[in-house]
C-alpha cells in the first residue's frame, strides 16, 4: 500500500513538473538539450516529445545504453569530476530532476563522514560547484529537488524528524530500518531549502511544488530572454 501510494505520488508530480518545464522553457525540437543525472531516459521521453537534440548524460553506462536504443537519444557518461564534459554554452536547455541533493561529493568519503559540520560543509561545496556547471554549460536551466522540510523524507519515507537528527543518529536510524523498511536509501543526500537553492541559481526564478498543503520541492528555473 505504501509502495503504491508512493508511486502515484512520484508520477503525479512528475507529470506537473513536466507541464511547468513546457510552459515556463518553451523547448523547441532544435533545441540543444542535457538531462544530468537522466539515467535511462524514460522520464525524459515522457517530458519532451523530441530525439535529435536531447543528450542524456549519467553515471551508468548500462542505463545510458537503454537510453540510446530504447528512445534514440544521445548520451554522454559522466565520472562524477567537478567539471562536467561540455563546453561552455553547450546547450539551450539543462534539464536536471532529483540530482542535486545527491550531489555531495566521493560517495565512499561522505558516508564516512559522521559530523553534522563537516558533511554539510563538504556537500555545499560539490553542490555550488554543480550548480555553477549548470550555469556555464546551459543557457536555461530547470533544475529540480526535494524541500528539506516535507512532512515525509523522500529518499527514505521516513518523517521529516530524519532530516534533523544528528548525523550519527541518523545514520543508524536508517541502517535500522533498511532491515524491513520498503524504502531503503543510503545517508549521502543533502536537501536544501528555497535560500539555500536560491543562492546556487541567484539568476534564477525559485518555484515552489506543493503537495498536501506542504512544499514538496523546489524548482530553479532560468528562461533566456528569447523564451519569455
Amino acid at each position: 500500500m505504501l509502495k503504491r501510494l508512493a508511486h502515484w505520488m512520484s508520477r503525479s508530480s512528475r507529470a506537473r513538473r513536466a507541464a511547468v518545464f513546457i510552459d515556463r522553457l518553451r523547448p523547441r525540437p532544435e533545441d540543444r538539450i542535457v538531462d544530468l543525472g537522466g539515467g535511462t531516459g524514460d522520464h525524459f521521453a515522457s517530458v519532451f516529445p523530441f530525439r535529435d537534440n536531447v543528450t542524456i548524460a549519467d553515471l551508468s553506462a548500462a542505463d545510458l545504453a537503454r537510453a540510446a536504443a530504447h528512445h534514440g537519444f544521445r548520451t554522454q557518461r559522466i565520472d562524477g569530476a567537478e567539471r562536467l564534459p561540455f563546453e561552455d554554452g553547450a546547450f539551450d536547455i539543462v534539464f536536471c530532476s532529483s540530482v542535486l541533493e545527491h550531489v555531495t561529493g566521493p560517495k565512499a568519503t561522505v558516508l564516512a563522514i559522521e559530523t553534522d559540520a563537516e558533511f554539510r560543509a563538504v556537500a555545499r561545496r560539490h553542490q555550488a560547484q554543480f550548480a555553477a556547471e549548470i550555469r556555464r554549460i546551459g543557457g536555461s536551466y530547470f533544475v529540480q529537488t526535494p524541500y528539506r522540510y516535507f512532512p515525509v523524507e523522500s529518499h527514505t519515507w521516513l518523517p521529516v524528524l530524519i532530516v534533523l537528527l544528528p548525523r550519527p543518529v541518523q545514520k543508524r536510524v536508517m541502517a535500522f530500518f533498511g532491515r524491513f523498511w520498503p524504502k531503503r536509501s543510503l545517508p549521502d543526500w543533502h536537501l536544501l531549502t528555497a535560500a539555500e537553492l536560491a543562492t546556487l541559481f541567484p539568476d534564477a526564478e525559485i518555484l515552489r511544488e506543493y503537495r498536501f498543503g506542504f512544499v514538496k520541492s523546489l524548482i530553479a528555473v532560468r528562461a533566456a530572454s528569447d523564451r519569455t
